[in-house]
Parts: C-alpha cells; structure tokens; sequence
C-alpha cells in the first residue's frame, strides 16, 4: 500500500473522533501513550529489523500472519535480531488502530497489536465510522483496557499529533513509500517471500556478528 501525503496524514490528528469512541459519563481516568519505538526481542541483539507497517494494510496483516511467526521463533527469540514496529498510518481509521495499539502500554503493543492484523478484515469491516470504532473498542476490551482508558487514549490529541509527527519524520528519513517496508540492519527492503527475507537476514548476520565477538 502507498504512503499518503504527509499533510494529509498531518490533518488526522485534528479529525474529531466519531461517537463510538466518546463516552457521556467519562471518568477522570487516564493513560500515559508511549509514542516511542516499542521493541521486541533482547536490546543487545547483533541485528535490528524494522518493519513499517499499517494496521489497515492486508499485505501488512498477510506478512504478520505467514511470516512473522517465523522471523520471531528463528531470530527474535533466539536473540539473534532486536524488532521494532513503525506505525504508518494511511487514514483515520489506521490512526485509531495505531493509538489503540499504544494504549495498554509497551508491554502490550505486540499482543493488540496482533489482534488488529489477525481480526483486520473483521474490524474493517464496519460500515460507517461508529461501527468500525464500535469494533476497535471491543478488541481493546478483550486485550484488557477499560471503557475510560480508550476514550481517554482516542481523545488525546497532543500525542496523536506526536504519532503522527514521528510516523512523518522516520518515513522520510527511511525513505519509505509503501508498507510493509523492512529496514534490516539499516538496509531498506521491500515486502518479500520469507525465504528473500530470510536471505537478506542470514547475510546481515554474517556481517556483524563476527565485529559483535571481536
């Protein structure tokens, strides 16, 4: 899928959210959204992977469902690569993911995030606005969030615009055009059969694991 413009992207963040997001009778509770890269797998690995991708991208849910089971059991539990997610967001709605991701905290970025791909075209899948936030709110209440915590999270415009400041910022700098885009040890590649993937991985190791035993 390709990037839209960022002052397209920009305007998001300034887009009310719609009332399935908004509660009457909101509490005073809040939650503190990390807007910082979340990683996954041990900090000293030799090798960092980082996928840009879009929660409402199905080449992004296809790569998280067929591949990413095979770079986490071979690489990322083995210590071997350190992964970071970079949120792109192409839409409103790939904003609202995005932010419900964050909203239970680092410690379970990866899990709602997983939900969001695996359960993509049945969130999608709503017709209007309320009923497609109707449905993220149901995956955060079975992640474990509150009712207040993801309004309180959805209405937080000031971090939004962060999300979106750094989503900007790290894209350009990347040079990324579409999701998913891998940087693999600094190395910009494209979406990939896992055995192209694999390839590109295994040489970057060879690379820098004998500078990492030196």
């Amino acid at each position: 899928m390709l990037i839209r413009s960022a002052a397209t992207a920009l305007a998001l963040a300034l887009v009310a959210v719609p009332a399935a997001m908004a509660q009457e009778a909101a509490t005073e509770e809040t939650t503190a959204v990390s807007v910082d890269d979340v990683v996954l797998g041990v900090e000293d690995a030799p090798l960092t992977i980082v996928e840009y991708a879009s929660f409402t991208c199905g080449h992004c849910a296809n790569f998280h469902a067929n591949v990413f089971p095979d770079l986490k059991s071979e690489y990322i539990d083995t210590g071997k690569v350190r992964f970071i997610q970079r949120d792109v967001y192409f839409d409103q709605v790939g904003l609202w993911a995005g932010i419900l991701a964050r909203c239970g905290g680092d410690d379970k970025y990866y899990a709602v995030s997983d939900m969001l791909f695996d359960e993509q075209q049945k969130w999608l899948g709503g017709g209007s606005g309320d009923e497609i936030a109707s449905n993220l709110r149901r995956i955060g209440l079975k992640a474990g969030m509150t009712e207040d915590q993801m309004t309180a999270c959805w209405e937080d415009t000031a971090t939004a615009e962060q999300l979106i400041a750094n989503f900007q910022q790290n894209a350009t700098t990347d040079q990324i055009e579409a999701t998913p885009t891998f940087m693999i040890g600094g190395e910009k590649v494209m979406n990939a059969p896992w055995e192209e993937l694999k390839g590109v991985i295994d040489t970057k190791l060879a690379e820098v694991e004998p500078a990492a035993a030196e």
